[in-house]
């Protein structure tokens, strides 16, 4: 008995073996973690999580390639690691014939909270009580920026954390999407929001109208007095129900990205559009760039880390933007219509 049980655990472990080959062998590059924890230490939630964000970056990039017409360009993979502790996977498209600029990143790092880091996550009621508050945080983020102006520009994020203090480890899942459209189509953000909506519904009735509401508070730019896009969804500290279906639920929204926002990107790529909407896309940029510098957490905590890539964190800025002083879109036209909603965010369902 004991001769066959050693037989089954080899054959067990071996097949386990061939799966994860099997998973790797779909990626854009090597996962972070080396292949031998990946089987040792395979029930984890940081692995779990790791792997499952690096095949929705895979899934993402590869149907974004899809779309560039006739003129195919491929991302760039740029695999790096940190000395500190962890690396990544950064995938960047840069002058695409629908893309102008495509970032999809992976980022696997761990070492101790620096002090930056510990005062922001305590600016939102997460006190920590440890000498140096060993963590590990890992997730994807995107943003694409299409050359069309018709098309809209997406960003997603999503992320887990691990922080072990003298009374614990602590645990939790943040993230979203949201859609910023230069151009106001109604239909679109119906769609795009039907989409995260189904998502978060299979999970609770309740996260899709709380994360909605969220992602509207958070998105927006007290200086201009309006919300960076037309939202979507938006939420950190998850640590409930409990932790298998608050990952069950992170890897649903995940998901949703491709259908809420590639059926957008076939709609409106081939559009017609001239001078004024290009200068109007690179005028909206210029907002996505300032919330992004001045507000986001996301970049504050990356610029916070020790040993931080700077490259990747500031993927999401676009090649181009345009300011403009005192720039005010005239009454009745296409982007006054656009700047009416982003001042007063509304329900699209």
């Amino acid at each position: 008995m004991v001769i066959a049980s050693g037989f089954f655990a080899k054959e067990v472990k071996a097949e386990a073996k061939q799966d994860l080959d099997k998973i790797i062998k779909n990626l854009m590059a090597e996962p972070v973690t080396p292949r031998e924890d990946l089987e040792k230490e395979s029930n984890e939630m940081r692995i779990r999580m790791e792997l499952m964000i690096m095949r929705i970056q895979a899934e993402f990039c590869r149907a974004l390639e899809k779309e560039e017409n006739e003129f195919p360009t491929k991302f760039k993979v740029d695999r790096w690691t940190r000395s500190e502790g962890g690396g990544g996977v950064t995938c960047i498209i840069q002058d695409g014939h629908v893309f102008e600029k495509a970032g999809v990143n992976i980022s696997v790092v761990h070492g101790n909270l620096p002090p930056g880091a510990v005062a922001q996550m305590k600016s939102r009621g997460r006190e920590f009580q440890g000498s140096t508050l060993p963590f590990y945080a890992l997730g994807i983020s995107s943003v694409i920026h299409p050359r069309n102006p018709y098309v809209p520009t997406i960003h997603f994020n999503y992320r887990y954390f691990e922080v072990k203090t003298d009374t614990g480890v602590h645990w939790w899942f943040g993230g979203g999407t949201d859609l910023t459209p230069y151009y106001l189509n109604e239909s679109d953000a119906v769609h795009f929001h039907s989409s995260l909506k189904k998502a978060c519904d299979k999970h609770s009735s309740e996260f899709y109208p709380k994360f909605k509401s969220w992602c509207d508070k958070y998105f927006f730019l007290p200086h201009r007095g309006e919300s960076r896009g037309i939202g979507g969804i938006f939420f950190d500290d998850v640590d409930y129900p409990d932790k298998e279906k608050a990952f069950q639920f992170v890897t649903s929204c995940a998901e949703a990205v491709i259908p809420s926002y590639l059926p957008l990107v076939k709609k409106h790529k081939n559009d017609g559009y001239g001078l004024q909407e290009r200068n109007w896309q690179l005028l909206r940029r210029g907002r996505y760039v300032e919330f992004n510098l001045v507000y986001d957490r996301g970049t504050k905590f990356g610029l916070y880390t020790p040993g931080a890539r700077y490259e990747s964190i500031l993927m999401s800025l676009p090649l181009t933007a345009r300011w403009e002083y005192m720039h005010i879109p005239q009454e009745g036209s296409p982007e006054f219509k656009l700047t009416e909603v982003l001042k007063n965010p509304k329900d699209w369902l």
